[in-house]
C-alpha cells in the first residue's frame, strides 16, 4: 500500500472527522432558522441576537486566550473583520426580525439563494466572467421559485410580505459581505476570522439593541428562548463557522455546495415536525424550482461540458 501510495496511484485518504464535520455543519445550518424563531419568541429579537454574539465571542475569545493561535490586529484584518461583519450584522439582524413574519423553514430556502447572489456580485466586484448558458437557466429556475414561494406566503395575507423583504435584504448582505471578505488577501485561521469579526460586530449589535428595544424584561422569557440563544450562540456563531472552514480545505468547492441543497430540505422538514409548521402544495413546488436553480447552478457548466465531450469523442 504505502508503494502505492508514494506512486501517486492512490488518493490521500479524508481525515476522519471531515465526514463528521460535514454532517455537523448541515445539522447546525438546518436547525439555525429554527433556533432563531424560538429565540426571539419572547426575547426582543436585538436582545436575542446581541445575547448570542456576546456568548460565541467569549468562547472564541477564551479559546484565542489559551492556544497558539494568532489574532491578526493590523489594517488588512481590519478589513476582512469590517467586510465580514457586513454579512453577521445586516445577515442576522434582519433575519431575527424576520422571524416573526416567517416560518424558519421559509428562511432558510430563500437563504439558499446567497450562491447565485454571490455569484451575481462577484461579476461586479471580483470581475468573475459572465454567467453562461446554464447559470442563467439555473438563475431564471430559481427565482421563478421564488417567485412562486412568495406567491404563497403573499396568499396567507397579514404581514408575511414584511419577512419576506427582510429576507432578502439580509440574503444580499450576507452574500455581499462573501464576495467582499474574497478581496482580502490575509493567511488567518478561522477561529481568528470568526473572533475578530465578532468583537467587530458586538458592539453594533448592542447599539440595534438600544435603538430598538433597550428593555431588559428577564421575568417574561421562556426556558426555550434562552436554550435556543445558548445553542445559537455556541454552535450556530462559532462551531458552525468553524466546522465551514474546516471542510472547505479538504473537500472540493463542489461537494461542500451540497451543504445549501440538503439544508433547506432539512430546516422545513424540521420546521413542519418541530414547530407545526405548515408546508403547502404551492410553497413546495416553489422550493423544488429553487433547488433544481441551485442545483443546475453548482454542477450544469459541468455536466454540459461532459455531454459535449461525449459527443465529440463519439464523432471522433
Amino acid at each position: 500500500m504505502s508503494s502505492n501510495l508514494q506512486s501517486g496511484q492512490m488518493p490521500q485518504p479524508l481525515p476522519r472527522l471531515v465526514p463528521v464535520s460535514f454532517m455537523a455543519v448541515v445539522l447546525i445550518w438546518s436547525t439555525t432558522p429554527l433556533g432563531i424563531v424560538w429565540s426571539s419568541e419572547t426575547v426582543h429579537p436585538t436582545m436575542a441576537v446581541l445575547l448570542r454574539m456576546v456568548i460565541a465571542l467569549l468562547i472564541g475569545g477564551l479559546i484565542i486566550l489559551f492556544s497558539n493561535i494568532r489574532l491578526p490586529w493590523n489594517r488588512t484584518a481590519f478589513k476582512l473583520y469590517a467586510f465580514s461583519a457586513i454579512g453577521i450584522v445586516g445577515g442576522m439582524l434582519l433575519s431575527y426580525f424576520a422571524a416573526r413574519y416567517l416560518a424558519s423553514g421559509t428562511m432558510s430556502l430563500l437563504f439558499g439563494l446567497s450562491p447565485l447572489i454571490s455569484g451575481l456580485l462577484a461579476q461586479r466586484l471580483l470581475g468573475e466572467p459572465k454567467f453562461g448558458v446554464m447559470r442563467i437557466v439555473a438563475l431564471v429556475l430559481a427565482f421563478f421559485g421564488l417567485g412562486i414561494v412568495c406567491s404563497a406566503k403573499l396568499a396567507l395575507g397579514s404581514e408575511a410580505w414584511v419577512g419576506l423583504v427582510l429576507v432578502l435584504c439580509a440574503v444580499f448582505l450576507f452574500s455581499l459581505s462573501g464576495v467582499l471578505i474574497k478581496t482580502v488577501e490575509l493567511a488567518i485561521h478561522p477561529i481568528a476570522s470568526t473572533v475578530g469579526a465578532l468583537i467587530f460586530s458586538t458592539p453594533l449589535f448592542a447599539l440595534a439593541w438600544l435603538l430598538f428595544d433597550a428593555s431588559l424584561p428577564i421575568d417574561t422569557w421562556w426556558v426555550r428562548s434562552i436554550a435556543a440563544i445558548f445553542y445559537l450562540g455556541i454552535f450556530g456563531s462559532l462551531i458552525g463557522f468553524i466546522g465551514y472552514f474546516y471542510i472547505l480545505q479538504h473537500l472540493n468547492a463542489s461537494t461542500v455546495a451540497l451543504v445549501t441543497l440538503i439544508t433547506p430540505v432539512f430546516a422545513m422538514t424540521l420546521g413542519a415536525l418541530v414547530n407545526q409548521e405548515h408546508i403547502s402544495q404551492t410553497l413546495m413546488i416553489g422550493a423544488g424550482f429553487v433547488l433544481a436553480g441551485l442545483g443546475l447552478y453548482q454542477w450544469g457548466d459541468k455536466l454540459l461540458a461532459r455531454r459535449r465531450a461525449k459527443s465529440a469523442s463519439q464523432l471522433n
